[in-house]
């Protein structure tokens, strides 16, 4: 399992880091702007992707991997992925004043797309080259 961990790990922090500094650095700044800290808590975020990363191979890709089955870890993935960015975005929208919609509906949408593809790409990578 500690192969999974890293190689989800590192698919995780390649394609986020991909999002967050080129795809949507400005749209988060746009709508969250007065709300970002300057600079970012770099520790907390490296807690919060070992975490998640610990859970997306307990819950996805550990059992697709025991399953052979690729849409199981891609499905499954995308599962965990919505409800976890579903728990931190739905809480704002229910807590934080004037906390923007789109920025629920969008990160919803990755959290599901990003945790779904990690789990893919990296079900492929621990079968064709591990």
């Amino acid at each position: 399992m500690i192969k999974q961990y890293f190689v989800a790990l590192f698919s995780f922090l390649l394609i986020d880091g991909v999002w967050l500094t080129v795809v949507a650095k400005n749209f988060y700044a746009k709508h969250l702007g007065y709300l970002m800290a300057k600079p970012p808590n770099l520790l907390a975020a490296g807690i919060f992707y070992l975490i998640y990363i610990f859970g997306l191979v307990v819950l996805a890709l550990s059992p697709a991997l025991q399953k052979g089955s690729l849409i199981s870890a891609i499905l499954m993935g995308a599962l965990f992925g919505f409800c976890a960015y579903a728990t931190y975005d739905l809480t704002n929208l229910a807590t934080i004043k004037d906390w923007p919609l789109i920025v629920t509906i969008v990160d919803l949408i990755w959290g599901a797309v990003l945790s779904g593809s990690v789990a893919g790409v990296s079900f492929l990578i621990l079968n064709k080259w591990l």
